[in-house]
């Protein structure tokens, strides 16, 4: 079994501007390259697992998102870091389907196709429904990176950065 990183996109990965699906509007998070190249030194499988509402709610397309994913996976790539998978959820909330977090469906899909022991893998986000997917997920660890704190998160921190002093073999 694999051990695994889960990382939300939008505000662990890049900043978080609301609805981004334009690569002009895309903004990797300070540190997120060294941090993942890090992580996956440590044998970490990274997957990316994001609510994209926005598809739901009509105001970009899937294609959007495929494209802006495609030249996301291409930055990293050029970093010499693998991102093994991009799970999404297109849905809006009201929708009520089983993969938006905080529902697991997306960590399910991941577990499924790669084999990964969720004990000994991580989940890291900045919104309380990243951290409370985790947990219903069966992750015990589990990072909230925000200036807000999470009671429900194993750890709390400021930056992504700062996962690495938590994350070790």
């Amino acid at each position: 079994m694999k051990k695994a990183i889960f990382l939300d996109r939008d505000g662990i990965i890049n900043v978080d501007h609301s609805y981004v699906y334009k690569i002009e509007d895309f903004e990797f998070c300070e540190g997120v390259f060294q941090t993942l190249k890090y992580f996956q030194s440590l044998n970490y499988s990274l997957f990316i697992v994001t609510n994209q509402s926005g598809i739901g709610r009509g105001y970009y397309t899937q294609e959007n998102f495929e494209k802006l994913t495609s030249w996301m996976i291409d930055a990293f790539t050029c970093k010499d870091i693998k991102i093994t998978k991009v799970y999404h959820c297109p849905h809006s909330p009201q929708e009520g389907c089983s993969c938006r977090k905080p529902q697991i469906g997306m960590f399910e899909q991941a577990q499924n196709e790669f084999d990964i022991d969720m004990h000994n893998s991580w989940m890291i986000g900045d919104k309380t429904s990243d951290i409370q997917a985790g947990i219903n997920a069966n992750i015990p660890n589990t990072i909230f990176v925000n200036t807000l704190i999470c009671k429900d998160a194993k750890y709390n921190v400021k930056s992504i950065l700062d996962t690495i002093d938590i994350i070790k073999k």
